[in-house]
């Protein structure tokens, strides 16, 4: 018998059970179906729980110089170029106190300056630190050269701007006016932004006499590297005195999520073996009685002339034909159950594709092995022991 007659024959005997081969094959499905279900389902809660870490920045670290008194450590002009050469840093940004103070109108006594801070700082700092803008727009490239100030959230309101400032409206910054661009919405992972109004870097130094060394840096880096990261800071920013540079630890929220990748990839690692042992052993007792039911049909088949290897190409060609229906169907139904419930919880679709390629290759592999010893059994029986033992 060719490979292709072996084919048709084993479609034969598919289509000519329609019933048995609907209910063997469904429960092959159903472990499929369940194993894509139990893996990507957590898989997709991982990636949700994971994406809102990540928002709460586990990967930003935060690099200052050290107080000691009155003896105010200044970091080199030059740190934040150092430190974007970094190869796992994927952002950096800085901001300078400049001492100036702030007033809404000329009028006002110079010495009361709200208790807010003048930051000169980069057109890069809103991603750097995480930050966005609630109304007009951030400092760029040019605008940062002239007299424009960002206002930040506590800030504007202390001003009285607490939502968006009129056209045309103006500060005094160190006796000099600045034009308002915008206002920042509250920054939750760089506080000390929302008490700043913030200037140009340029502007700063033509206007207000900043020396151009900055106060703080906000490194962004890959997750996995940010502890390395974190180590070589203090020697890159300050070479000569790494000692007197302080880098913040890593947020919490990335041992949290750290810990949550271990945890659930154990589970996932457990509900997979489970839920493929259970799709095997309903495939090894489907083929087990499909197989011992038609042993009329073996007799009757060795009767009329076929040899042993035509029955056991037979039945593992029909195991397998149902095996890879039950598959495709319960991969299917998997994964349109998981996107219907991701969708549901507003989650990302995860997919995992070891469980999905493990869950096909298992129903096949589990036909084939269910299929093989009965098959042999019964392809060894004689013509009139088969019609006999019906």
């Amino acid at each position: 018998m060719s490979p292709g007659d072996v084919l048709r024959l084993g479609l034969l005997g598919v289509r000519g059970r329609q019933a048995r081969a609907a209910l063997s094959a469904l429960g092959i499905a159903i472990g499929v179906a369940t194993m894509i279900v139990v893996t990507a389902i957590p898989a997709a809660g991982r990636q949700a729980l994971a994406d809102r870490l990540s928002a709460l920045g586990t990967n930003l670290l935060r690099v200052q110089p050290v107080s000691a008194g009155d003896n105010q450590t200044v970091l080199p002009s030059e740190s934040v170029a150092m430190v974007g050469r970094i190869g796992p840093v994927t952002g950096v940004s800085a901001v300078a106190n400049t001492h100036a103070v702030v007033r809404r109108s000329d009028l006002i006594n110079p010495d009361d300056g709200s208790g807010l801070t003048v930051l000169a700082t980069r057109p890069d700092l809103l991603p750097a630190a995480g930050a966005t803008m609630a109304s007009g727009s951030f400092l760029t490239a040019v605008t940062a050269r002239f007299p424009v100030a960002i206002l930040g959230y506590t800030a504007a309101a202390t001003l009285g701007y607490d939502r968006r400032p009129p056209p045309g409206a103006r500060l005094s910054i160190g006796n000099r006016w600045f034009s308002i661009g915008g206002i920042m919405a509250p920054a939750p992972l760089a506080p000390e932004l929302d008490h700043a109004v913030l200037v140009g870097w340029d502007a700063a130094r033509t206007t207000l006499g900043f020396d151009g060394h900055p106060t703080v840096l906000y490194v962004r880096s890959q997750e996995a590297a940010i502890d390395d990261v974190r180590a070589v800071l203090p020697a890159t920013v300050y070479p000569e005195l790494p000692g007197l540079v302080q880098v913040s630890r890593p947020s919490d929220a990335l041992a949290a999520k750290r810990e949550g990748d271990r945890t659930f990839g154990t589970l996932f690692l457990g509900l997979a073996a489970v839920s493929l042992l259970v799709g095997a052993i309903g495939v090894a007792n489907t083929m087990v009685i499909s197989v011992l039911e038609r042993r009329r049909e073996i007799g009757l088949r060795r009767a009329l002339g076929a040899h042993r290897s035509h029955i056991r190409a037979q039945f593992l060609t029909e195991s397998v034909l149902l095996s890879a229906l039950g598959g495709a169907v319960g991969a299917a139904a998997g994964i349109l159950a998981t996107a219907a419930y991701v969708t549901w919880q507003q989650w990302p679709l995860v997919i995992p594709a070891g469980p999905l390629a493990a869950g096909v290759a298992g129903a096949l592999a589990a036909g084939v092995l269910a299929g093989v010893y009965p098959a042999i059994r019964a392809a060894r029986l004689t013509p009139t022991e088969a019609l006999a033992t019906t």
